[in-house]
């Protein structure tokens, strides 16, 4: 398929190209859901009052919640092997769909970035632990870089690896997955292996104490615990097609993603509260954060390896969540210009430019409460792809279409742009409250109220958005742009 909305990388995937199979997809999700965050995911929610088990149950609800959208969208890429931002075109519009494209690509470019930084900052403990790098007198930073010379390199070090990779093409990310799967299962297992053999009593691993105030209701805790777990993978429920236009079938796609996102999740974070508990008893204090851990351990070796599966986890989930979904979105902005790997690369850069380490120094948690709740945010736009392939196109997509400037898609779609302001809106006071770390304060900009609508902000902004657009579709007249006039 040619011309100024196409390129190669855009292009529907013929049929010989969709090889994915259910493993496939079921390890590109361990690939993702194995990384620091998600075994740090039941730290606070234990924090806010839960106990073990009432936080595990939270975490695969919360997937199993998310799997819906995830399957759902994932239909149109498998049936018309195109990606997220040539399918948005169905509903925003041929221009229109730069607005979700970005949307994503962006907080993705954010994320790329300081998971990097973190991949780094591995390479520069096993530096460390090796004698290779007096850490203790590696204080010379670069000027206004803040940084030094040595973990500059660290940083450039793990950044180049996803540049080669990226460089060889979506296959080269699917390789790395489907190769990372079974080893990051089997390290999560033997730090479970570990913990239960490392304390004299296993039992004293599992408690049924929650810290909870008195008078605070389960229910006030659970449900904004539950909103985050959704927001955690918000961003891949849109551009799941980017992915699963390569699977084999509707049912390989489904089966792959409910085999690979809540079982992961979980298992992961089960890990993580255990091997926790094995921390308290072992070292007198909870260490949530996977790398203070294996400093604790003490060997060179076991501190070498485990620093290595660290890496291996950031990197197959970076390169999946936070590589392949910008590339997509900055090659949709001029296809004839900007390719998948020509995408990537800019993603790369922007990641090295936005200098996460100053991200992490200097705004802290402010950078992973605004990237969560932007995350929150994007649930309208869910809500308006999912309305209109299933309610108003019912699953019937023109493909020639999909990439014709003047056909039924061509431009913007009022209808979805109109529908994704009114989607966030209701959320947008309390996102504001949350980033600016002033909710529950005297100092919020807005009503303690929309504190509340914001702990619920996909639940809301999904069905929002998506009723509007479906109301303001039944009073649309299409009307594509017309073909520009010739002349002599």
């Amino acid at each position: 398929m040619s011309g100024a909305l196409s390129n190669p990388d855009l292009a529907p995937v013929p049929a010989e190209g969709r090889t994915w199979s259910r493993w496939n997809i079921a390890a590109l999700w361990i690939g993702m859901s194995v990384c620091i965050p998600t075994y740090m995911l039941a730290a606070g929610m234990i924090a806010e009052g839960m106990n073990w088990w009432q936080a595990l149950l939270t975490v695969m609800l919360g997937n199993l919640i998310v799997l819906a959208p995830m399957v759902l969208n994932g239909h149109g890429g498998t049936r018309y092997g195109i990606p997220f931002p040539v399918l948005a075109r169905a509903s925003f519009g041929t221009q229109g769909a730069h607005i979700p494209a970005l949307a994503r690509g962006l907080v993705a470019c954010g994320w790329f970035g300081i998971q990097t930084w973190i991949g780094g900052a591995a390479i520069y403990s096993i530096l460390g632990t090796l004698g290779w790098v007096d850490v203790a007198n590696d204080t010379q930073t670069l000027g206004f870089i803040g940084i030094t010379m040595t973990q500059m390199l660290c940083f450039l070090g793990f950044w180049l690896l996803h540049v080669i990779i990226v460089i060889t093409g979506i296959e080269s990310i699917k390789f790395v997955e489907a190769w990372a799967a079974p080893f990051l299962i089997l390290c999560g297992l033997a730090l479970l292996v570990w913990a239960f053999t490392s304390v004299d009593d296993a039992s004293a691993l599992f408690t049924s104490e929650t810290t909870r105030e008195e008078g605070v209701s389960f229910w006030a805790i659970f449900l904004p615990q539950l909103t985050a777990m959704v927001g955690f993978w918000a961003t891949l429920s849109l551009n799941i097609p980017d992915f699963t236009r390569y699977c084999r079938s509707q049912k390989d796609q489904a089966l792959g993603q409910l085999y690979g996102l809540p079982t992961t999740m979980v298992l992961f974070c089960f890990i993580g509260i255990i091997v926790t508990g094995a921390s308290v008893i072992l070292y007198g204090e909870a260490l949530w954060d996977p790398v203070e851990l294996v400093k604790r351990m003490g060997s060179p070796v076991v501190v070498v390896l485990s620093m290595l599966a660290l890496l291996l986890a950031t990197l197959s989930t970076n390169l999946a969540a936070n590589v392949v979904s910008p590339a997509n979105g900055f090659s949709n902005i001029a296809p004839r210009l900007i390719s998948f790997r020509t995408g990537a690369l800019i993603t790369c850069f922007i990641g090295v430019l936005i200098m996460p380490w100053r991200l992490m120094d200097d705004l802290g948690d402010y950078i992973f409460t605004w990237l969560i709740g932007y995350s929150a945010l994007l649930g309208p736009i869910a809500g308006i792809m999912l309305c209109d392939y299933f309610i108003i196109r019912r699953t019937k997509l023109d493909v020639d279409d999909l990439y014709d400037p003047y056909g039924q898609y061509g431009g913007s779609n009022w209808a979805a742009i109109a529908a994704l302001i009114l989607g966030v809106l209701p959320n947008l006071p309390g996102f504001i409250n949350a980033a600016t770390g002033t909710a529950g304060t005297t100092d919020a900009s807005f009503s303690p109220i929309f504190d509340q609508i914001y702990s619920y902000a996909w639940f809301v902004g999904l069905p929002v958005a998506a009723i509007f657009y479906w109301l303001f579709m039944l009073v649309r007249t299409p009307e594509p742009p017309s073909q520009p006039s010739s002349t002599s």
